[in-house]
């Protein structure tokens, strides 16, 4: 894996409302279907001035690839948006709930992604005191990509053992 700080903030997280792309089947690994992902939200979000520097990039799973079939694993790309925003087509709109989230920053290559998430559930999880509860995962994007290189917050809504 690339750099990564291996260390975990446990933290509240306000209520955000995301416009969103929604995919639904297989997704692991495929970075061309993330670009053509976000190149469609943002070919939307572009022309109303949505991606401003207060905006937030996050994508969240809905399911978990252990459990669910890869053919109906759900995937949204998503923009924070206010709350009035119109979305129509395939454009989604919806909240992300507030709550307690573990977030691990890692910096990745394309590639580094699962090792990262495997890292989380396998290694900080365990370990931590605290267990998934049953608000979606997400990855949130603090900066845009550069020389290859993602850094990402990997959020894990969390409850107390």
């Amino acid at each position: 894996m690339s750099t990564q700080q291996k260390t975990v903030e446990v933290r509240e997280l306000p209520e955000m409302t995301v416009a969103y792309v929604r995919h639904i089947g297989p997704y692991k690994g495929d970075a061309a279907l993330f670009a053509k992902l976000y190149g469609r939200l943002c070919g939307w979000a572009g022309p109303r001035n949505l991606i401003g520097k207060d905006a937030k990039f996050i994508t969240i799973y809905h399911d978990n690839p252990d459990i669910t079939e890869e053919n109906r694993l759900r995937v949204s790309v998503c923009l924070t948006v206010a709350l009035a925003t119109e979305v129509s087509g395939e454009i989604g709109k919806m909240t992300v709930p507030s709550g307690k989230y573990a977030l691990s920053r890692f910096t990745v290559r394309e590639d580094g992604f699962q090792e990262a998430w495997d890292w989380v559930y396998g290694t900080w999880l365990p370990q931590s005191g605290y267990q998934p509860d049953d608000r979606p995962c997400f990855e949130y994007f603090p900066e845009e990509p550069r020389d290859g290189l993602y850094t990402v917050d990997i959020c894990v809504p969390v409850k107390p053992l």
